[in-house]
């Protein structure tokens, strides 16, 4: 399916920055990637997307993570973030098709993460299983958190990029 820039650029100021806030729950990103429209590519949204998101401070990629589920919490992807649950359903496939065993090894590394990191564990869990996801979270959980800060930066931005392609593929809303 075609990608369309033009359905971002086409919407009001409020539909576009709820449509970011889709992609990335940072709400200063999504007002600056609203205010920079229109975009003449998908590269030209990209670039930005990247630009505004490195720019951003640590409160606003903390709020960015916020709007994450926990890897594997699939109670939780539905009840909290309903608005965006379709857009991160599929990322997390792997997660739901797991053994008990390893759906609770993730809820236990997500705790113990979190607790060191004062953040979930942020992955593009995209096209990974559930096992791949833990190896993941076992070996990040070595790192300390400013490691960890970058790490969850760089899976957000795959993230976004991700669902600003769903975005502009979209038939509706």
């Amino acid at each position: 399916m075609a990608i369309d820039v033009d359905r971002l650029n086409m919407m009001s100021a409020d539909e576009a920055r709820e449509a970011f806030l889709q992609c990335c729950h940072s709400s200063r990103w999504a007002i600056r990637m609203e205010t920079l429209r229109p975009f003449a590519s998908l590269d030209e949204l990209e670039a930005a997307a990247d630009r505004i998101w490195d720019n951003l401070s640590e409160p606003d990629w903390l709020e960015a993570f916020r709007g994450h589920p926990k890897i594997g919490d699939v109670d939780q992807l539905r009840q909290k973030f309903a608005a965006t649950a379709a857009m991160c359903e599929n990322e997390q496939a792997g997660a739901r098709s797991a053994s008990e065993a390893v759906l609770r090894r993730l809820k236990e590394g997500n705790d113990q993460y979190q607790g060191q990191n004062g953040f979930i564990f942020i992955v593009c869990a995209t096209g990974k299983s559930a096992g791949e996801m833990l190896a993941l979270l076992e070996e990040r959980l070595k790192n300390n958190r400013r490691v960890e800060l970058a790490n969850a930066c760089a899976e957000q931005a795959k993230i976004t990029k991700l669902r600003l392609r769903k975005v502009c593929t979209k038939a509706s809303l």
